[in-house]
């Protein structure tokens, strides 16, 4: 099936709804919705591993998200760190499996200790992976990124004298330095919620109504398959 698709080079996920299923399952705590959203992410990196797909950027936490109840936060930083200790471990097998080169981008410095020391972990240890990457975008906002570019360029500007700005300049000192094909976000809203400004310049876009748990293998399918069907023009 995969022969018949044009396969995105790198695909980002917007991962919308968790509260929302959590609400419409009659939930008692909107986390446990999240929780539900990580057994779909679970599923969905391994049916993008199947395809083909070989960078993946996932917008898991944005900067503003981190105003939302300290409870909430708190549980999600919770789950996170359960989730990454079980991969960090090896449970599952899912990047060993493929490869899979491990990369978190955002303000990491805003992540509690426990999560931050499981996140170099698995850094580290899929270091060695050049085959795949998965970029978990945690803490993350595309203004947040595009203003650390500026810094780092400023301050080699005052090192060096060059005043001159390109495209090159502000690619090499992205979190992700490479553009995204094709952003996928679920939950029915159509915007883009500050993810990835520079990098989805000319991604296309697919929206769906479903809500991030109920995300599957046959929707992603779904958007592979609209994403064959598009011409892309990059502004030709």
């Amino acid at each position: 099936m995969a022969g018949q698709l044009i396969i995105p080079q790198h695909v980002g996920f917007i991962i919308d709804g968790n509260r929302r299923w959590a609400r419409q399952h009659h939930k008692k705590y909107p986390w446990l919705g999240h929780r539900a959203g990580a057994e779909a992410l679970d599923k969905t990196l391994e049916n993008c591993m199947k395809l083909g797909i070989p960078q993946v950027s996932v917008y898991m936490l944005s900067t503003e998200n981190l105003n939302r109840e300290p409870k909430e936060v708190e549980e999600l930083f919770n789950l996170y760190s359960e989730y990454l200790n079980k991969w960090e471990s090896g449970e599952g097998g899912l990047l060993d499996k493929y490869e899979v080169h491990v990369r978190f981008a955002g303000d990491l410095g805003k992540l509690p200790p426990k999560l931050r020391e499981v996140s170099e972990k698995i850094m580290r240890k899929t270091a060695k992976y050049q085959r795949r990457f998965l970029n978990l975008m945690i803490a993350y906002g595309g203004q947040f990124e595009l203003m650390e570019v500026m810094k780092k360029i400023a301050a080699k500007a005052l090192e060096t004298g060059r005043i001159e700005v390109t495209p090159k300049d502000i690619e090499a000192n992205l979190m992700v330095p490479v553009p995204l094909d094709l952003v996928v976000r679920t939950g029915g809203a159509s915007r883009l919620s500050n993810f990835m400004l520079w990098q989805a310049s000319y991604a296309e876009f697919y929206f769906t109504k479903k809500l991030w748990p109920d995300f599957d293998n046959a929707e992603l399918l779904k958007a592979v398959r609209w994403f064959s069907g598009v011409k892309r023009n990059f502004g030709k």
